[in-house]
């Protein structure tokens, strides 16, 4: 059976890396959660680890958030559909806005809640995704402050997510620069610059986040330990926090290249294949695992000398070459992962995820947890 395991050691020593550079810097950081899918086992890993907000941008997820851990603070990292105002002021105890008739129904959920909704103003600052024009911005933010049961903690803005657009000094100081004049001009304080994500985070090891940038949302770093605006990775992080792990269904000495007429395959494709392999074989495997739950371009096997060579809708098909491994049917290939792979495999219920607590656990005890 194919499975996804969460390494809890590795978890928490990325958590505290990460902890000891905000604390040296005096910034606050949230803990963004929506690539664990609302999973209840991985969640309460994370909440045993961490005392932070906890972020995500389906209200599902924060749901199972609060059912498992009451007092822990939410943040809805998008801005909200104004018809899910109820269940957001319910599950969310802060949520990112832009619209001013979608604040007011989450005003008037919150009376009726009994309840004062905390808000983020997102402000647009290069990336075009959400966010308040600049021009607009602190007429926007007297407008907020007329609302009942409404509290502005912070105003934030997000970059690197759609069109690539990477954080520096000068935007950020721009950003902070625009909450200083908000607070000049409404003799008020707002005590959150929300301006950095995991793509921010080389600029604090180089010194150059602008004072007065005082929270974090992070979730890529703290789960594969990378440098997401020099695409590379942190050195004293774990990059293998996650790992898939997929059974051999079969395996077999098989021709390289296929015979008879090619059409397009299940994804649309027409696999291309070097003649030169006409005539040769290899030991071929499937495992059990396929497109409805990774894509194989977003995993690496452990074990060099293995070649992914496709998938379909279930199974993905590897070349062992001469199979130095022994590799029999029954037996597990790993993979490594990067982020959209554990997306997609958490999105996916025939993927098991198990909860590894143990360093190098030994794969009897891993099934231990499946059965």
């Amino acid at each position: 059976m194919s499975h996804i395991t969460l390494n809890t050691n590795k978890l928490l020593h990325n958590y505290n890396f990460l902890n000891k550079i905000f604390e040296k810097n005096h910034i606050e950081w949230a803990v963004v959660a929506k690539l664990l899918c609302g999973n209840e086992k991985f969640l309460k890993s994370l909440l045993e680890i961490s005392n932070k907000e906890i972020c995500d941008s389906r209200l599902t997820n924060l749901r199972h958030i609060k059912e498992l851990s009451p007092k822990t603070e939410t943040v809805y990292i998008k801005p909200p559909a104004k018809r899910l105002a109820r269940s957001i002021v319910k599950y969310a105890d802060v949520s990112f806005n832009t619209e001013i008739d979608t604040i007011k129904a989450l005003s008037d959920e919150a009376i009726k809640q009994n309840k004062t909704h905390k808000i983020v103003i997102m402000v647009e600052m290069g990336e075009l995704r959400e966010g308040i024009m600049v021009k607009n911005l602190s007429h926007f933010y007297g407008e907020v402050l007329q609302i009942p049961s409404i509290e502005i903690v912070g105003i934030g803005t997000n970059l690197n997510c759609l069109n690539g657009i990477l954080p520096d000094e000068k935007k950020l100081t721009k950003l902070n620069r625009f909450k200083e004049i908000i607070e000049e001009s409404y003799h008020t304080t707002i005590p959150f610059v929300t301006a950095g994500s995991s793509v921010t985070i080389p600029l604090i090891l180089k010194n150059e986040i602008p004072p007065g940038i005082n929270h974090f949302r992070v979730g890529e770093t703290l789960f594969f330990g990378t440098d997401v605006y020099n695409d590379s990775t942190i050195k004293g992080m774990h990059q293998n926090v996650f790992q898939l792990t997929a059974e051999i269904i079969e395996i077999a000495q098989k021709p390289m290249v296929p015979a008879g007429d090619a059409g397009t395959n299940l994804t649309g494709e027409t696999p291309s294949h070097d003649e030169k392999n006409k005539g040769k074989t290899s030991v071929r495997a499937i495992v059990d695992i396929g497109v409805l739950d990774i894509d194989p371009k977003n995993i690496q096997p452990l074990s060099p000398g293995i070649e992914i060579i496709g998938a379909s809708s279930d199974m993905m098909i590897l070349d062992l070459g001469d199979n130095n491994y022994d590799y029999h049917v029954g037996d597990t290939v790993d993979f490594s992962m990067n982020y959209m792979a554990v997306l997609r495999a958490m999105s996916s219920e025939y993927v098991d995820k198990i909860v590894n607590n143990k360093i190098n656990a030994p794969y009897s005890e891993i099934l231990e947890c499946i059965n």
